[in-house]
């Protein structure tokens, strides 16, 4: 079946390029616009004319009228739809975009301050793929992973109002500098992940977090994570050490293990090739938790396309540690986890809204000896 996209962007250039890109790339263009207002009032009069909706949006962030954050949030609130952001690439937007994807964007494509044409002309750029993989994204776990976590509109887009504070769950549990949660995630994760994190006590074990994401994304990530989030949050660095109320997440373009001294957990962050088309890898990750940690160890592997982590969690699993994997309806793509659960990797198949008790639950429980046989 053909995928659909609907291409908002306020340049005529960029909107004509992109269009002859994806129409390339066998993807039907069924409408462009220059703005999100008159690009509603587009989509509304060619759903009233039977024309259907789009499977893909592809957004621009700096529109007139209407930025793409605010669109974004309404489109989320009125009729979720995958989105593929396709921004510039700087400091101030680097954390409107991370924005973006809280609010419920499906993945992104950096357009260049420079070299604009070339980027646009260039089939390698990475936009066939993400408005391919976008399609395939579950559009109602999409919504529910916005739901009440989502920041409401402002007229100051670098400075979202806070969420509300998330509904008591479980009592906070007994400080342990013995465990270790290792995370991945990938397409969907950012939504994903905020929404489990906002509610885990304080006193939780430390967090080893890889998120699909280039470089430079990962920082704003995670600073924007530390401010609404109960636990310290921030970008990984080697010798970081790794304790209780603490998140470190992996950085773009780099690899994150987890390494034992003495009593005590360290990051090492470091270079090298790609493993399963990433870096970071999740599968680097889980395998580095699995030999420095072992049954102290709990993994989860969350929603994503492809197959990282996957292994990595089995190996955690024979070591010792508890696993799950995100289940299908709460997942934005099924991709990892279902080949988690396929491999017998995770121990249990745990839903997104019920991460977070599963999560503080595995981490009371007694450690248990290492697994022969899964």
């Amino acid at each position: 079946m053909t995928v659909r996209a609907a291409l908002i962007d306020d340049s005529a250039v960029v909107r004509t390029h992109l269009t002859e890109l994806l129409q390339r790339g066998g993807i039907e263009v069924m409408l462009t616009a220059q703005d999100p207002v008159f690009a509603w009032s587009k989509l509304q009069a060619r759903q009233a004319q039977g024309g259907g909706w789009p499977d893909v949006i592809v957004l621009d962030v700096e529109m007139p009228r209407m930025d793409g954050i605010t669109f974004l949030h309404q489109l989320m609130a009125e009729r979720p739809t995958p989105v593929v952001m396709c921004s510039t690439l700087t400091e101030a937007g680097c954390a409107t975009t991370m924005q973006a994807l809280a609010a419920g964007a499906v993945s992104f494509v950096t357009k260049p301050k420079l070299g604009l044409r070339e980027f646009l002309e260039d089939r390698s750029n990475g936009l066939v793929e993400a408005v391919n993989a976008a399609a395939r994204a579950n559009v109602r776990a999409m919504g529910r992973a916005t739901g009440t976590n989502t920041p409401r509109p402002s007229a100051d887009a670098s400075a979202p109002a806070l969420p509300a504070a998330p509904a008591p769950m479980l009592a906070a549990m007994a400080e342990t500098t013995d465990r270790v949660i290792a995370i991945g995630s990938s397409t969907g994760g950012v939504q994903t992940l905020e929404s489990i994190l906002l509610r885990m006590p304080r006193t939780t074990p430390g967090i080893l977090i890889t998120q699909h994401m280039p470089e430079r994304f990962t920082r704003a990530f995670a600073e924007r994570l530390n401010k609404l989030v109960p636990m310290d949050v921030k970008e990984a660095e080697t010798g970081d050490r790794l304790v209780n109320g603490r998140v470190l997440i992996a950085p773009g373009g780099r690899h994150l293990r987890l390494k034992r001294s003495g009593a005590h957990y360290l990051a090492d962050v470091t270079d090298g090739p790609l493993v399963n088309r990433h870096k970071p890898s999740v599968d680097v990750l889980f395998r580095s938790v699995a030999q420095s940690a072992g049954a102290n160890a709990i993994g989860v592997l969350l929603t994503g396309m492809g197959d990282d982590g996957a292994r990595g969690l089995l190996e955690m699993r024979k070591a010792g540690a508890r696993t799950a994997a995100q289940d299908e309806a709460s997942c934005v793509v099924f991709g990892m986890p279902m080949q988690a659960i396929k491999l017998g990797a995770a121990e249990d198949v745990v839903s997104l809204d019920g991460m977070p008790r599963w999560l503080v639950e595995r981490a009371a429980a007694p450690v248990r000896p290492a697994a022969r046989a899964v």
